[in-house]
């Protein structure tokens, strides 16, 4: 298969990404950057974010971050949005792929405060604060791309993990970018979601998804075969991102090897 990269796709668009430190956020970045895109990631942890920074480099493009700011700080959120606009004048992308690991447990064992807050926090306040930060900065520019994850467990649940808050999480996401949609097709904002499936990541590798008898069962769900990649994830965000979506707003994109298909 040929290689398109590098490419034109994004070219003139400059691009907020969160999480930009590691998993879909990284990949978003760099295959962003591949594509012409003027790229400003963010990440809470500063090491992860030089990383991608240096990885950037590597591939002959380059990624400016800011680290570290923790997008479910208001504050945090507002000087990203604002930094990112202040030094380029624009922002027409804005990526919200950032996220805190959930709490996986039943609902009979989920803890109110411990657990299910924290994963909401996590899963959509991550979301809003970004988005919210950046929305005034997308009107001015004359309006732009969001794009939002969700997840195949937004319309799934799970027999194997205990995943209520997360569930709920990923479902909030949905609603939040239907109403994202409405709201901004007056400004020429639009919005999706991505509902990957399984991916690797060095999140999904530290909680032990690929290995062993989880592994196996990951796999059966796949009519593909196999596990996504942050790329494969990217690729669908670079669409969502280009012109080539100016039509499409309020959807919601699976990218998982087949997963809903089963």
């Amino acid at each position: 298969m040929t290689d398109p990269r590098p490419g034109r796709r994004l070219l003139g668009k400059v691009a907020l990404v969160t999480g930009a430190g590691a998993g879909i956020g990284q990949g978003c970045a760099l295959l962003f950057a591949e594509q012409g895109a003027t790229v400003v990631g963010c990440d809470i942890d500063a090491d992860a974010a030089g990383r991608t920074r240096k990885l950037a480099a590597e591939r002959g493009v380059k990624v400016d971050v800011l680290a570290p700011l923790d997008m479910t700080v208001e504050e945090d959120a507002r000087r990203c949005a604002d930094t990112v606009f202040e030094r380029h004048g624009r922002i027409d992308v804005l990526v919200t792929a950032g996220a805190i690991a959930p709490h996986m447990a039943s609902t009979a064992e989920m803890d109110f405060d411990a657990q299910w807050t924290p994963t909401l926090r996590g899963e959509v306040d991550v979301v809003f604060l970004p988005v919210r930060a950046a929305w005034p900065h997308l009107v001015a520019s004359g309006g732009g791309s969001i794009v939002n994850f969700a997840s195949v467990n937004a319309f799934r649940g799970s027999g194997t993990f205990g995943m209520v808050a997360h569930c709920a999480g990923k479902s909030a996401v949905l609603g939040l970018t239907r109403q994202l949609a409405v709201e901004g097709g007056p400004a020429g904002i639009r919005a999706n979601t991505i509902s990957p499936g399984m991916v690797r990541t060095p999140a999904t590798e530290s909680a032990g998804a690929h290995e062993g008898a989880a592994r196996a069962a990951l796999l059966a769900r796949i009519p593909l075969g196999r596990v996504g990649t942050p790329e494969d994830i990217a690729w669908c965000a670079v669409y969502l991102a280009s012109d080539e979506s100016a039509w499409v707003t309020g959807g919601n994109f699976p990218v998982d090897g087949g997963v809903l298909a089963k």
